[in-house]
């Protein structure tokens, strides 16, 4: 009976000390925003997140050929060969200078520089720009035709306005019927004054009244939409440009941003057309739509340190909630964990 006693008494403090060693190993639950942020990325996540960590699993030490796999899987996350090319450089130095040996601190490593890559030094923040300007903050959006770009501006809007802000939208894109109708919906349902014209007007037209409208009705913000320019059409190019100034000559600071809207599910085909617009106009910032639609969540780090602006916001769903401020070091954390 004492025998039997001991083992039962052994059993339950084993059981104790296995349970005390489950809840030490499990994580804190992500409040709610990290945990739509993690799910949104669960693709890139399972991709190239994943590989890099089936990689490292019982490996003793960093030699090059984990560097060069390693390489491999971020060029195939659509990181870019510039980007991963600059970023192994950097891993490769510290491994040479015997700065960097464990392959979990190399892990570590990969996830720092990544946050780096990410942050444009010395930029001040939509909100801190939004804040400091006399009103009305005039933000013009641009990107071709399918990366989101209609339903982003809604989902701008919603967030403005949930600040706090009076936001009116400007449906300057008026090479398409649907353009102007889709917005005017949005409208109606988010309670956000449009102005639009009849379809085939001229879009400087309608940026010029928007500012007047957002002048005389005292909006925080205007936010005016674009025809989707294709680099092909140079006629369109040149339309973008003479909106710009026709804006500059009804309100001197307008357009206080340029946001460039980007399909991450394209891969290095949004950097191309980041490029193409950043020839025809001053883009200060980027909206990364469709990140939870792709395993490339790479494609973030590439537009940043080729292109030198900002991201602004991501999109990570459909919901209207699903348009989140971009913060390289909370994107870093989620892709990672």
């Amino acid at each position: 009976m004492k025998l039997t006693n001991w083992f039962g008494k052994k059993k339950d403090r084993e059981e104790n000390k296995s349970a005390e060693i489950a809840d030490s190993r499990t994580e804190q639950p992500a409040d709610g925003e990290e945990k739509e942020l993690r799910e949104g990325l669960e693709k890139s996540r399972s991709g190239f997140i994943a590989r890099m960590d089936s990689l490292l699993t019982f490996r003793k030490e960093i030699d090059p050929d984990l560097l060069d796999e390693l390489e491999e899987a971020m060029v195939m996350a659509d990181m870019g060969v510039g980007t991963v090319q600059h970023l192994f450089d950097r891993l490769r130095s510290d491994v040479k200078r015997n700065e960097l040996k464990d392959p979990q601190a190399l892990r570590q490593r990969i996830k720092s520089y990544l946050k780096d890559m990410l942050t444009v030094t010395d930029t001040v923040s939509l909100e801190e720009k939004i804040g400091a300007a006399s009103p009305p903050f005039v933000i013009l959006v641009v990107g071709v035709n399918g990366v989101g770009k209609t339903t982003t501006i809604a989902k701008m809007a919603h967030l403005f306005k949930e600040q706090g802000k009076k936001v009116l939208i400007a449906a300057a894109d008026t090479f398409r019927a649907a353009a102007i109708d889709q917005l005017q919906q949005w409208g109606k349902r988010l309670d956000i004054p449009v102005i639009s014209h009849q379809p085939g007007s001229d879009p400087s037209a309608v940026a010029f009244d928007a500012i007047e409208a957002g002048r005389s009705r005292k909006m925080d913000i205007v936010i005016v939409d674009t025809a989707g320019r294709l680099h092909t059409q140079k006629n369109l190019m040149e339309e973008l440009k003479k909106i710009r100034r026709v804006m500059g000559r009804k309100l001197s600071e307008a357009p206080h941003e340029t946001i460039l809207v980007l399909d991450a599910t394209t891969g290095q085909n949004a950097v191309s057309q980041a490029r193409l617009f950043m020839e025809a106009t001053d883009v200060t910032g980027i909206v990364l739509t469709k990140l939870d639609g792709t395993a490339k969540g790479g494609i973030a780090a590439a537009v940043v340190h080729e292109m030198k602006i900002p991201i602004y916001f991501i999109g990570i769903g459909e919901k209207m909630t699903d348009l989140r401020s971009f913060n390289a070091e909370e994107f870093v954390n989620a892709l990672f964990e």
